[in-house]
């Protein structure tokens, strides 16, 4: 396989003729080197698409670090709508490297799929590499992670978790107990055949599995087809680092959901955090200058598992309604509640965020009054206010108490072009002062502000005078 030598090799440098490899008009000038680690903040589904999209515009790379088909990000562009399952933001930006990163786990067929459907729109703008590290979801981890769903739902009702049933887990597990099979093993069809004889004998309690043989002729198709794709990424990043160049590094799924530090078990199998980001990407820790938390200016959930704000009435009603609150990738409706201020605090001290992106403050334009969860009180009559409890038994329990602030007036078309024309001072009173409260809670400044869906409609802050305050710099309280 051909060594990766300049930012601007596309399709015609020895790697055949794959249209996957659109050639990037013009170079690509950095504005200084910078890697900026995009993090969600909350239970996923913050709207890390578009934060990381707009960031993207000064990347030179993209780099998405984990998860695989079981998340969507949706970014809303002028020629319609996109769901990235499996590809960085990346893609979709001329000049741009979009890596699908040694962290992912990766269905390629539906791989190869999204990469057809976004060529057939005329919208695949940048180049494509996938990591030869990242590790291949098969269609037995989808039928596994169903059957393994099922069985906690027959053995306890409360025991579902809610998943995807994309293959996330079972392809982790896999990947720990060092049974997967690697992207860079489908040019190895042997080597694929003997792994899956070996996977096989894992799976005997499974329903239903393809045939190995069928299995695994498929995967050498399609892996001879994602060939010129599929390469080493860590050089190409620690080499771009050195040329002064931008990368952004683009976190799935969210830091309340982090296998380890989230409601566990109602999490996803992976590290969403800014420390997965670095795993997931092969970029040391002190390369790194900016990570940014992103939050809505509500929340949401997705599946089982504690939401401590989370309203069952119609408040919740209303922010599904006007949010559009159904998940990007299997289309279920989310759960809806408020700002919840304890678990943006973890969040913000769990992955040292440097600054916030708070998005959706249009869908809450209107109200005359907005909930914030300031903390929690417990049934033993503690207060929790910046703390994670390790049991999320103990987190169905903890009772929010809200302080509520002034609402903003409704994002109606002339104030968005407004905002758009004149920037952050034409955002409304009570809307900044409702961001400077996040801002005061968490002791990290909010830098980025999303009022509406489509890509243009984020602004810019700018921090505030002196110092910003780091959130590994806050007092910790817990």
């Amino acid at each position: 396989m051909p060594r990766y030598t300049s930012p601007r090799r596309t399709a015609s440098d020895a790697r055949g003729t794959s249209s996957f490899y659109p050639d990037d008009s013009g170079r690509w000038e950095g504005t200084g080197t910078s890697v900026r680690v995009v993090v969600g903040a909350q239970f996923g589904d913050e709207a890390k698409g578009k934060i990381t999209d707009f960031l993207a515009a000064d990347a030179r790379y993209v780099v998405r670090t984990g998860g695989g088909p079981n998340a969507g990000h949706s970014i809303h562009l002028p020629e319609g709508t996109v769901v990235l399952h499996q590809l960085a933001c990346g893609v979709l930006r001329h000049g741009v490297v979009g890596i699908s990163g040694p962290g992912m786990v990766l269905q390629p067929m539906k791989l190869e799929a999204e990469l057809q459907d976004l060529e057939k729109r005329g919208l695949l703008r940048g180049q494509v590499v996938l990591s030869d590290r990242a590790h291949v979801l098969l269609p037995v981890h989808e039928i596994e992670d169903a059957w393994q769903d099922e069985m906690r739902a027959g053995k306890a009702p409360g025991a579902s978790l809610g998943t995807t049933k994309s293959g996330i887990g079972p392809a982790y597990a896999d990947r720990s107990g060092r049974f997967g099979i690697r992207m860079g093993d489908l040019a190895r069809p042997a080597r694929v055949k003997e792994a899956l004889e070996i996977l096989y004998a894992t799976k005997t309690h499974l329903p239903n599995l393809p045939a190995k043989d069928d299995l695994a002729g498929e995967l050498a198709e399609v892996g001879s087809r994602l060939a010129p794709l599929i390469q080493s990424t860590e050089p190409m990043l620690w080499d771009a680092i050195g040329r002064g160049e931008n990368i952004l590094l683009e976190g799935a799924q969210s830091a309340l959901l982090d296998v380890d530090f989230g409601t566990y078990p109602f999490v996803t199998s992976s590290h969403p955090t800014s420390a997965g980001a670095l795993v997931g990407s092969g970029i040391p820790p002190t390369e790194v200058d900016e990570v940014i938390g992103v939050s809505k200016a509500y929340s949401t959930r997705v599946g089982a598992g504690p939401f401590p704000t989370e309203d069952t009435g119609e408040s919740g009603e209303y922010l599904r309604r006007v949010g559009g609150e159904r998940g990007a990738t299997t289309g279920r409706p989310r759960r809806c509640g408020w700002l919840d201020l304890v678990l943006l605090r973890y969040a913000a001290r769990l992955n040292g965020f440097t600054s916030l992106a708070v998005t959706k403050v249009d869908v809450l334009g209107g109200l005359e009054e907005v909930p914030v969860c300031t903390h929690y009180q417990m049934p033993d009559g503690s207060t929790v206010r910046d703390v994670l409890p390790s049991d999320a038994d103990d987190l169905l329990r903890a009772q929010p108490m809200y302080d509520r602030l002034p609402g903003w007036p409704a994002f109606h078309q002339r104030l968005k072009d407004r905002v758009r024309a004149e920037g952050a001072s034409a955002l409304p009173s009570t809307l900044r002062r409702y961001l400077d409260r996040i801002t005061e809670e968490t002791g990290v400044p909010v830098q980025y502000v999303g009022y509406g869906a489509d890509r243009s409609e984020t602004v810019a802050l700018g921090f505030p005078s002196g110092p910003a305050r780091r959130a590994s710099l806050t007092p910790w309280t817990g």
